[in-house]
């Protein structure tokens, strides 16, 4: 019998390792304060409905699938690895270093003579994402043996014939002097959700609602708000300035010849923009941070 969690409150899984850090800054961004000991698999949440507990990002989805757990955070390479029926209920673009996806690539040695999948037949491939490997090399007509890595997937790419690893820069491997010779999987941050959870009205609210939150503070992570006066004489000269799909807020001062105007805007944009915006006239010019965007 399986032990279930969530007895009265949702049960969601954070995922511990490298998502780990991030995801509580996410969380933090969104307005929750999640709290992680490194002596506990069960962080605490200022939030008396949710009931978090850690789980490897590799394993969640099947927690989630068999109902241990009502929620969770995980990749959905996992998800696709494990074959977990769950529902996916919106995507977290946020990775342990940058605002894009990662991707499982097929890797060998700068000096391996291998120059294309095709020439891995009859070699042995080592990876921790076994089941989609093997799906991609039977895919691909070539036949190899799947070998089980234990992590350092890296350092074996000098023993066996090439690996399938997952890298988000690309430093890594380029740090190992290895070679990139298909992507086979790109794969993000999902927020899943276990299909009788989900069938509760109660606790698709709940998911629902955290959803709405995590996603909002993703899309405020780069960017700002901007804020200035300005001339009504000098609006239109200022307002041409700002991206064609950004519509400002406008509003009357004090003095009948002044409007505030607000925008918000990618970080790398507001750079170049201030110092035009100040020649076209606007002044009071200045940024502050944002938690969530909320479209």
């Amino acid at each position: 019998m399986i032990h279930r969690l969530h007895e009265g409150s949702l049960a969601l899984g954070i995922p511990k390792g490298s998502l780990q850090e991030n995801t509580v800054e996410l969380f933090a961004r969104a307005g929750y304060r999640l709290t992680v000991s490194s002596r506990s698999y069960f962080p605490r949440i200022d939030d008396d409905q949710i009931r978090p507990v850690m789980f490897r990002a590799q394993e969640m989805s099947r927690y989630v699938a068999d109902g241990v757990i009502d929620a969770g955070i995980t990749g959905n390479d996992w998800v696709i690895e494990n074959g977990s029926d769950v529902v996916e209920v919106a995507e977290l673009v946020y990775a342990k270093q940058s605002f894009r996806p990662v991707r499982w690539v097929v890797a060998v040695p700068e000096e391996s003579p291998v120059k294309a999948v095709a020439d891995l037949a009859g070699g042995i491939v080592a990876t921790e994402l076994v089941n989609t490997t093997r799906k991609y090399f039977a895919d691909q007509g070539v036949g190899v043996k799947v070998e089980f890595s234990w992590g350092a997937t890296e350092v074996k790419a000098r023993l066996v014939d090439a690996i399938v690893d997952v890298t988000e820069t690309g430093s890594s491997l380029r740090a190992n002097q290895l070679r990139v010779l298909d992507t086979i999987l790109t794969a993000t941050p999902r927020l899943i959700a276990n299909r009788q959870a989900w069938d509760d009205p109660r606790k698709r609210e709940k998911i629902q609602s955290l959803a709405l939150h995590l996603q909002g503070a993703i899309d405020a992570w780069e960017k700002v708000g901007l804020k200035m006066n300005v001339r009504k004489e000098d609006l239109d000269a200022v307002a041409g300035l700002l991206p064609a799909e950004k519509s400002p807020t406008v509003s009357d001062l004090a003095d009948p010849e002044w409007v505030a105007l607000e925008v918000i805007l990618d970080q790398r944009t507001e750079r170049d923009l201030i110092p035009k915006l100040k020649r076209a006239g606007a002044s009071g010019i200045f940024t502050y941070p944002l938690n969530k965007v909320i479209p």
